[in-house]
């Protein structure tokens, strides 16, 4: 009687508790966050009024358009066509499914960020002080939230699809992407700081728990394609 083939090394050998720590410290730090903007209605903590009463001072016209032309790629659009996209490089055998994968991914961490924002009730900075439009309550930062989850998916459609030293790079370009997001947001006036903190922090407690999510599932296929093998023998 032939052995059931042992299930494959990359499967197995994939950890979970990576994402779980991550998703520990990051709930913490998110929950702790919370919590005292919320015990001070909201307010500005004094870092917040600090570094925005600096970017206000010191922001100059030319690198604010730089700013609106970044910050405008990290919502609504352009974000899920990024997700989209991303989608389609980690499921290419269909890609539209992919495609359809990465949309709902990205819609998935919407939902607890409105929730969160529409708890908290926060308001944004002062509207004189904008060098741009907005709208809806300032944390967590919807841009910020929103292109962070988006660097997470085409990263891993970077380290699907992409072999060799250009993977190096193309993994820290998302990274890049969403930082420069949530910096033009604080540049642009519209959130305080301690905003887009939050929306980097809720988009880290997402992708850990999508990544436990993915390792727990691909060990349950491997698991199982053994026995299915072995039955049909």
């Amino acid at each position: 009687m032939p052995r059931s083939p042992a299930a494959p090394p990359h499967a197995a050998g994939v950890r979970w508790w990576p994402a779980a720590v991550l998703v520990l410290v990051c709930s913490v730090s998110l929950a702790a966050l919370i919590g005292v903007t919320a015990s001070a209605h909201g307010a500005p903590f004094a870092v917040d009024r600090a570094l925005h009463g600096w970017v206000v001072e010191h922001r100059t016209s030319w690198a604010a358009v730089v700013a609106v032309a970044v910050t405008v790629t990290g919502s609504g659009v352009p974000a899920y066509l990024l997700a989209a996209f991303a989608g389609s490089v980690l499921w290419p055998a269909v890609r539209w499914r992919g495609a359809l994968a990465g949309a709902l991914a990205l819609v998935s961490v919407q939902v607890p960020r409105i929730a969160l924002a529409s708890w908290l009730a926060r308001p944004r900075p002062p509207a004189a002080d904008w060098a741009w439009s907005a709208s809806g309550y300032a944390m967590p930062s919807g841009h910020t939230t929103t292109s962070a989850a988006v660097a997470v998916l085409l990263a891993a459609g970077v380290y699907r699809s992409v072999r060799g030293r250009a993977r190096r790079v193309l993994l820290v370009l998302p990274a890049l992407w969403a930082l420069a997001v949530g910096v033009s947001r604080i540049y642009l006036g519209v959130h305080w700081p301690s905003d887009v903190l939050a929306g980097w922090l809720l988009a880290s407690v997402w992708a850990g728990l999508l990544g436990m999510f993915l390792v727990l599932l691909r060990r349950r296929k491997a698991g199982a394609a053994p026995s299915s093998e072995g039955e049909g023998s």
